[in-house]
């Protein structure tokens, strides 16, 4: 089996101008490596058949990916709508300013295979594409934010897999995301 990132997790893991809330101390190249030669602690399902998550423990100084939002840094919280890309159209997103997570214990790696990648016009060279990776405390995925499951839903043609939005799922999706945030630095 192999794996590639995509060009979307390329830009969105490893930006040109780095930042502090992404992969740290790892290049595209040696992330892909890694992912490849090592074998990954668990497989778990993803969201839709064509998803998987491979977790690995954590070999980078990354940090966690959210915060949880207390009494305490609630006012630290910022928004604005945004877009992942040109050809998406913004979203509202929320983030903090100002905090530091702990150095995360996990890396969950979000893989697409080759057949849904190309179906979203993303062609790959591999069996298995990178799209995100998650960064976390315990060797579990975080819910998927529900603008991203609502853009799933809306289909290819605006950024999302097609896949239609699961209730259960979005609800606890909304209830870990109006306990957590992401932050910026």
């Amino acid at each position: 089996m192999s794996i590639v990132l995509t060009p979307f997790a390329r830009r969105r893991l490893f930006p040109a101008q780095g930042r502090g809330n992404t992969i740290q101390d790892c290049t595209p190249d040696g992330f892909e490596r890694r992912i490849n030669e090592e074998a990954p602690l668990q497989v778990l399902p993803g969201y839709a058949p064509f998803c998987r998550l491979h977790v690995h423990r954590n070999w980078t100084s990354t940090r966690c990916l959210t915060v949880p939002v207390t009494d305490a840094n609630r006012h630290l919280l910022r928004s604005a709508y945004e877009a992942r890309s040109r050809d998406e159209l913004p979203v509202l997103v929320r983030w903090f300013e100002g905090v530091e997570p702990p150095v995360a214990e996990y890396l969950v790696v979000i893989l697409y295979s080759r057949d849904q990648l190309e179906k979203e016009g993303q062609p790959i060279d591999g069996d298995w594409g990178v799209v995100g990776c998650l960064y976390t405390m315990e060797p579990e995925e975080i819910p998927m934010a529900p603008i991203t499951m609502m853009r799933n839903a809306l289909g290819v043609e605006e950024g999302g897999s097609g896949v239609p939005l699961d209730r259960g799922a979005y609800r606890r999706a909304v209830e870990f995301w109006e306990n957590n945030a992401n932050w910026r630095p």
